[in-house]
């Protein structure tokens, strides 16, 4: 039997911890992602327009194994600069990569594109270090989903965005997933509020609504590009506490695509950058030969059920605010 975990959040995976901070006038954020102690990571980028820091360090043929922490940012280009405020908050407390007589903390990162979403973006120096390691500081098992950390300012197809996380337990592994959503595809069925992904939906978390009771197969859904509107992406982490190597981390990155697919239409479009952090704290073996393949295939297919609950649940957990330049899920079928 699957079953989300205790918290319903990536951080059900044991040791793992999640910041988030925000600037609601310049409608942007940044989430965080740490530990305990260092883990494994991998990544896979499937939108054709990514945003990142560090992820070739992520290869399983790369040197270091092992990283700090992971920043999902808004910002765009200016959001990678988060990972700076993060990487000094891990130096501070003696944490990273020893060489040479020096710590250097390992912090992958990507952003999502919110410059269009109505907020001031008239700063004359980077707000995102700040945001970083505001996020970072504030880590913990317990977060805030919807409009809070990275999700602050996401859009998507003809709704806000957000951050949603989710989590599920199986034979004994705990796998959950954080996604800042800000796609350029839509998640609900045409002008309902049914969520594509309602079929893997836990009880009512995000609803309860069930399928949609209609679905035009003919109809394209809509979504929010237009000709100065081309930007979006949705950037995730997928954990769990299953000893993978980095090799094992990207094959569960890889597979956890398929939850954005699940949950998004159009998803991993020329205008997305839609890149999965995998992460891996190593607290539980898996199997040996055919026995480990046969884990892995099934880490992966949690990997991508949680990442698409969590898809919906940041879209159905945003709130409103004055000056949306769209509404909120709440605001428009609450």
């Amino acid at each position: 039997m699957i079953a989300p975990g205790p918290r319903n959040l990536i951080t059900d995976v044991s040791g793992l911890r999640v910041g988030n901070a925000k600037d609601q006038t310049i409608r942007t954020g940044v989430t965080v992602l740490t530990a305990e102690a260092p883990f494994t990571a991998s990544v896979h980028v499937m939108g054709g327009a990514p945003g990142t820091r560090e992820t070739e360090l992520l290869a399983p043929d790369r040197t270091v194994e092992r990283v700090d922490a992971i920043v999902l940012s808004g910002g765009s280009a200016f959001g990678l600069d988060a990972a700076q405020g993060v990487t000094e908050g891990l130096r501070a407390q003696g944490r990273g990569f020893a060489v040479h007589g020096m710590t250097v903390p390992i912090v992958p990162a990507a952003i999502i594109f919110d410059l269009a979403n109505g907020g001031a973006k008239d700063w004359t120096s980077s707000p995102y270090p700040a945001l970083g390691r505001t996020a970072f500081e504030a880590a913990s098992e317990t977060f805030a989903i919807g409009s809070e950390g990275a999700g602050t300012g996401a859009l998507i197809a003809d709704l806000k965005g957000g951050l949603g996380s989710a989590s599920a337990v199986w034979n004994g592994y705990t796998v959950g997933a954080l996604v800042a959503a800000n796609p350029v595809g839509q998640v609900t069925v045409g002008d309902g509020p049914h969520f594509h992904v309602a079929p893997c939906e836990f009880g009512d978390e995000f609803g309860g609504l069930g399928p949609a009771p209609s679905f035009d197969p003919a109809r394209l859904p809509p979504t929010k590009l237009t000709a100065s509107e081309r930007e979006a992406t949705a950037i995730a982490i997928v954990a769990t506490d299953a000893a993978l190597t980095k090799a094992q981390a990207a094959r569960m990155a890889t597979m956890a695509h398929d939850g954005i697919a699940r949950a998004v239409r159009p998803s991993h479009a020329p205008m997305d950058g839609d890149i999965v952090f995998a992460v891996a704290t190593g607290a539980r073996p898996i199997g040996s030969g055919h026995a480990a393949s046969v884990d892995l295939m099934w880490l992966g297919h949690l990997a991508a059920l949680c990442l698409a609950r969590a898809m919906a649940r940041g879209i159905y957990h945003a709130t409103p605010a004055p000056g949306d330049v769209k509404p909120a899920w709440r605001a428009r079928f609450g």
